[in-house]
């Protein structure tokens, strides 16, 4: 009786070393999948890197659902991938790796070292004494005639079959780490619906006077309450911080409206915003603090001692006010209370933090595998979802990794460890 023949291990490859990526290539090998991962650069987690400049804001401790609506449009959607994989499974994850976390004062959630380095290099090392199989300086470049995945790397054209394949190659807003959205023509060519990549969490152009731009550009505004309305009309207002720009303004603040605001500009051609400069005086307090006698200073340090404005402050009431209203509290403290300002259009995606768009939701199945492409998913910012900065992102990562990761499974016939 002859033996019976060895089970043929399945094989997996995933395209693209960020978190996405190498969150699936974690679970998919526990599994027993053979792994194979792909990126174009020299080293995985560059951009996970680049996080942790910050203090790696990992995850944000808000309770769902709140936390799921942070996600906008596609609130949905990431509730179901953040059923198995929310912000305290990944806490959880970093911990058994040796890295506890804590909450900031802002809700915001950081290793206790506030580093990035030392997480990244463990989890690769792990991976790789797993069995994972790390090429780097391979960039993708689509399918052959043979459904194989084609490369190009220092050696030339590299063909690399496999049972099925996980995109995780980000979106468009760090070229410089990779993420530079090459991709989408390789997939619309195979009839995949991809919406069209824009600005996320990003700065806006206002246009300001020579002397604003040269004098005061790089200035915080803080705190500030930010004033705009949604593309619903609905009224928002959030306090937080701002940073003015050579070009106009960007920030916390602006960040968490940017979508909104990015938005209406895309409908409207621009969007009105408007800034509250002094958010602890009333508008009577300011009136009165402002009628007081300036005598011989000048009028930004009369500002300064009236209302508390610093420089950055009171060169914004210059763009908005001629020189005579100073004289007057009645038209200067509603314009503190309330600084009209109007955002002409987002700065390009590759200065932006991360980016909108991508492979629609409605592509893919539940289990985040392409409908037209059977065998090929997508994780990570490929996808079309968006979130503010403090967190979300990075979690919507690794949720949507979680998704695929088992939808490839699934697909493969294996069960998650």
């Amino acid at each position: 009786m002859s033996p019976s023949p060895a089970p043929i291990t399945p094989r997996l490859a995933i395209v693209g070393g960020g978190p996405a990526g190498l969150y699936v290539a974690e679970r998919v090998r526990a599994a027993g999948v053979d792994v194979d991962l792909f990126d174009a650069k020299g080293s995985v987690g560059r951009k996970f890197l680049i996080a942790g400049k910050g203090g790696l804001n990992l995850t944000h401790s808000e309770p769902r659902p709140d936390f799921d609506a942070r996600f906008g449009a596609r609130r949905d959607a990431m509730a179901r991938w953040l059923d198995t994989f929310d912000a305290q499974a990944l806490r959880d994850w970093a911990a058994a790796r040796g890295v506890p976390t804590f909450v900031g004062s802002s809700g915001r959630v950081f290793p206790t070292d506030l580093k990035a380095a030392p997480l990244l290099r463990g989890w690769v090392r792990a991976l790789r004494d797993a069995g994972v199989r790390i090429h780097v300086h391979h960039r993708w470049t689509g399918w052959d005639a043979d459904g194989r995945l084609r490369f190009d790397t220092p050696q030339g054209e590299r063909l690399h079959g496999t049972d099925a394949t996980v995109l995780a190659l980000g979106g468009a807003s760090w070229p410089e780490l990779g993420s530079d959205g090459a991709w989408v023509p390789i997939l619309r060519a195979q009839g995949v619906e991809v919406a069209a990549l824009r600005p996320a969490n990003c700065g806006f152009d206002i246009g300001w006077s020579a002397h604003l731009a040269q004098r005061h550009a790089g200035a915080a505004l803080k705190p500030v309450v930010l004033h705009w309305q949604a593309p619903s009309g609905a009224d928002r207002a959030l306090q937080g911080e701002c940073v003015l720009t050579a070009t106009g303004i960007e920030g916390s603040a602006i960040y968490a409206a940017s979508a909104d605001l990015r938005d209406v500009i895309e409908r409207d051609g621009h969007v009105d915003i408007a800034l509250d400069l002094a958010p602890g005086r009333d508008l009577a307090r300011l009136t009165l603090d402002l009628a007081r006698p300036r005598g011989r200073r000048s009028i930004g340090e009369h500002l300064r001692r009236a209302t508390g404005l610093d420089a950055a402050k009171t060169a914004l009431l210059f763009e908005v006010l001629d020189r005579d209203a100073f004289a007057d509290p009645l038209r200067v403290a509603p314009v503190i209370k309330r600084l009209p300002l109007r955002l002409h259009a987002p700065r390009p995606i590759d200065e932006a933090i991360s980016s909108a768009g991508g492979v629609r939701l409605e592509a893919v199945d539940e289990g985040l595998m392409v409908r037209t492409l059977p065998g090929t998913f997508v994780a990570g910012e490929m996808l079309d979802w968006e979130a503010p900065t403090g967190g979300y992102l990075l979690t919507g990562c690794f949720a949507s990794a979680r998704a695929a990761a088992d939808g490839a499974l699934a697909w493969l016939g294996e069960r998650p460890a």
